[in-house]
């Protein structure tokens, strides 16, 4: 099988900050019987100019519907291309999923707190809890201007804490806290912040389109989407796929939105 290498920047190997990343894909140890499954997609850039958003829209949600069992989908930030007046418009086409969905702020999802929670019922910082044993956090990482921010320590850390007696937690936060991708920010706090909770079993990012593996800080995964829409990044517009097992197995897998090929995976 055919895969993309992970990017990277050239003074990875010096940084002590981190693990050295690598790409797998090897023989994913499918759950026999699934306790929960979520979809986490990014970068829909819904209203970019010389774009066809609406077609990378549409397949992507015919895709998704396609998928079986599938207990939520997480939008991992960039809903839209900057101009406000896009949001109430890529919410109309998110409700046409057959199932529950969720939304982080991206850079370019540049409207105010008050229009975001608005429009989506709820704060861009937000978490909640699945099937009783999956705490489910997302965090911003930007604002009404665009800016790269860390996400919020102190948010972050109270549903840690909050989450901590749960088998399993997942992260979404659009842009990467560490600098290790050509569009990450430094933010270090977080990276500790998340290493120091066990359960915090995978953080998924969007943001950098032309990325879709995985890389380790301090044995924790964090894994990109690559992107669905937009006007650059990897040629495949894809999707992830996570899968809990009953037995808390874990496995989460990338695939393309036009046939639903398993481009790569990891055993988490």
């Amino acid at each position: 099988m055919h895969r993309r290498p992970f990017l990277q920047k050239i003074s990875l190997l010096g940084t002590s900050l981190m693990t050295l990343p690598f790409v797998s894909y090897g023989k994913l140890d499918f759950p026999k019987a699934t306790r929960l499954k979520f979809i986490t997609a990014s970068d829909g850039h819904y209203g970019q100019p010389n774009t066809d958003f609406e077609s990378s829209h549409r397949d992507l949600i015919q895709a998704i519907n396609r998928e079986e069992n599938v207990d939520f989908v997480v939008f991992n930030g960039d809903l839209i291309h900057d101009e406000p007046k896009w949001m109430p418009e890529v919410k109309k086409v998110y409700d046409t999923l057959q199932v529950p969905y969720y939304t982080t702020r991206g850079n370019h999802d540049r409207v105010s707190d008050a229009a975001w929670e608005e429009i989506w019922g709820r704060p861009d910082n937000f978490a909640f809890v699945s099937k009783a044993q999956h705490g489910i956090i997302l965090a911003s990482c930007s604002n009404e201007a665009g800016d790269y921010l860390c996400a919020d320590a102190a948010f972050l850390k109270s549903q840690l804490e909050a989450y901590k007696a749960l088998s399993h937690v997942f992260l979404f936060v659009h842009i990467s806290q560490n600098d290790w991708t050509r569009h990450g920010v430094a933010c270090q706090e977080i990276l500790d912040l998340i290493a120091s909770y066990p359960n915090l079993r995978a953080t998924f990012h969007g943001h950098d389109h032309d990325v879709d593996g995985i890389m380790l800080y301090k044995k924790n995964p964090f894994l990109w989407s690559g992107h669905f829409g937009g006007s650059w990044g990897n040629p495949f517009p894809c999707y992830r796929v996570c899968e809990v097992g009953e037995d808390g197995k874990t496995v989460t897998y990338l695939k393309t939105v036009k046939d639903g090929t398993i481009l790569n995976g990891n055993n988490l």
